[in-house]
């Protein structure tokens, strides 16, 4: 017996990065289960890292998902010719990790990450919404990244006012 051909449709290294290594294909909220996985990920990290390193590496990492995702969103959305594939959610982990740049991590902080970022995505303010209008991958990340630096800067305030529970 033949063993069945790769779909030619699904990039070998685009699908798995842009849905979350699978992730997307969650049935239910597969956004909002990104955003808690990134969450507890970031939780986990920044339990192993030095203090003054974590403002660093939520930076470095936010980078990386914002740019590997427009490649990765990109490539998914050509493939499938799906303007804004459900199963993309790696703009989810992009936006989610920008809300926790600069913040300390602990459960409380994290918990009002995850609920701004997830408000702002979903409500998608102005000029969120808009930005979904870029092209290509640009358009499918892109909100997010917005709806995180609405977030961050949300919890920036708390932070710098004393407000946000640690």
């Amino acid at each position: 017996m033949k063993a069945k051909p790769p779909n030619p449709r699904v990039s070998s290294w685009a699908a798995p990065l842009a849905t979350g290594f699978g992730i997307g294909h969650l049935p239910w909220a597969p956004g909002t289960w990104a955003s808690l996985v990134t969450t507890l990920f970031w939780w986990f990290l920044s339990s192993v890292l030095r203090p003054s390193w974590q403002s660093a590496a939520a930076l470095l990492l936010s980078g990386l998902a914002t740019g590997l995702g427009v490649l990765s969103a990109t490539s998914v959305a050509r493939e499938t010719g799906d303007k804004d594939p459900r199963s993309v959610v790696i703009d989810e982990v992009a936006g989610q990790l920008i809300a926790f740049i600069a913040i300390p991590a602990s459960w409380k902080s994290l918990l009002l990450g995850f609920i701004l970022f997830r408000g702002f995505d979903i409500v998608k303010p102005p000029p969120v919404r808009q930005l979904e209008q870029l092209p290509e991958g640009l358009g499918i990340v892109m909100d997010d990244v917005a709806a995180g630096v609405y977030a961050f800067g949300i919890m920036q305030i708390l932070l710098h006012t004393g407000l946000l529970p640690k």
